[in-house]
């Protein structure tokens, strides 16, 4: 499995934005043998704090992530949006540490699968290679997908219950120790491999794929309407009331998220799954917070992504953008604002119009 390709930025602070355009340098991957890089997707990506005081979003964005046995040893591509709420904590620390646990499980799931661990001196580490190998032939690759990324928003979960991570980087947050276990975020992830669109999603963050022309939604939202998330929050003795939305306890809008220690009877970290087969009509997938839902339907974001990626000039004035992917972030997240959004907004844009290398 390949190292990730180094990002020039991986901070994605209010008012900031990033294209795949401008980090054409030599800082990414290659094979040990000196091989080209693999291609990379278009994209463009961008964090406005919006009307907020705080910026409590974040984005992480990894093309050519690594190539692990799973995806026949091709290349994936990491995109996500992460909607912190109650402080910038979480969201901070699932950008930080949620790709780094992705290529720990499949580094361990890769290991295995070869059988490079069935070597270990150790009869219990045997014992449980065996295991895990039996149970890796019995699955089927959604399957194992399903289980990577479930144990890393396991993780990711219980790492937020006691752990301040813009405190830990050095930037002073003013965060009691008492309050960590207060904040949370959504966690919306996608990978994206030559043949799939794999979207698993926690919380009111949306994944959006715009094909032929039409808006398809690769996610659900987890808000506490939902009939059978009403249903689960009800069964653990929890209840949900109504006020200018659904929330659960009457506190939070999202029946879904990693952290909310506070709140964790009733909200869950467990991802739900889609699996999308790309195809030749596919134009564009767009990952955004509820800013931008909130006020945007799914199909006005499509009609403006499309637009930006089959046009090759600015669209205002003396508006002059490094990429058209680039160009649709950013207009989304003016389109927002200008109908009056009041949240922190932030939209990744993949251009899917490119020739991978078929396997």
């Amino acid at each position: 499995m390949t190292s990730p390709r180094r990002m020039s930025d991986s901070d994605y602070d209010s008012d900031s934005e990033y294209d795949s355009d401008s980090d054409s340098d030599s800082d990414s991957a290659t094979s040990g043998t000196g091989a080209p890089e693999e291609p990379v997707p278009l994209f463009g990506a961008i964090s406005l704090i919006g009307r907020r005081s705080s910026m409590e979003d974040a984005i992480s964005v990894w093309p050519n992530l690594c190539s692990p046995y799973i995806n026949q040893h091709r290349p994936i591509d990491f995109f996500a949006v992460y909607d912190g709420h109650g402080g910038p904590h979480v969201a901070a620390l699932c950008r930080e540490r949620m790709y780094l646990m992705l290529l720990e499980e499949l580094l361990m799931t890769n290991t295995i699968i070869t059988g490079s661990s069935s070597s270990s001196n150790n009869n219990n580490d045997n014992i449980f290679t065996r295991l895990f190998q039996r149970q890796l032939e019995r699955e089927s690759i959604k399957e194992t997908w399903k289980r990577v990324l479930k144990s890393c928003f396991a993780k990711i979960d219980e790492m937020a219950f006691d752990t301040c991570y813009e405190c830990g980087i050095g930037v002073p947050c003013g965060c009691p120790p008492q309050h960590y276990g207060l904040g949370g975020s959504t966690a919306l992830l996608t990978i994206l491999t030559e043949k799939t669109i794999i979207v698993a999603n926690c919380g009111d963050s949306r994944a959006v794929l715009c094909r032929g022309g039409r808006a398809i939604p690769l996610s659900i939202d987890h808000t506490p309407d939902r009939p059978e998330e009403r249903a689960r929050i009800e069964a653990c003795g929890g209840h949900v009331v109504y006020d200018d939305c659904a929330r659960v306890l009457g506190i939070l809008a999202i029946s879904r998220a990693i952290g909310d220690k506070y709140l964790k009877k009733y909200i869950i970290s467990e991802p739900e799954f889609t699996f999308t087969k790309r195809e030749a009509e596919d134009e564009c997938l767009i990952l955004a917070s509820d800013g931008l839902w909130n006020v945007v339907s799914n199909d006005d974001a499509c009609k403006v992504a499309t637009e930006c990626l089959q046009k090759e000039k600015p669209f205002g004035r003396g508006e002059v953008f490094s990429s058209p992917s680039n160009a649709a972030a950013a207009l989304l997240t003016r389109l927002a604002m200008g109908r009056g959004n009041q949240d922190n907004i932030s939209v990744i844009v993949v251009d899917l119009k490119i020739d991978y290398i078929e396997v």
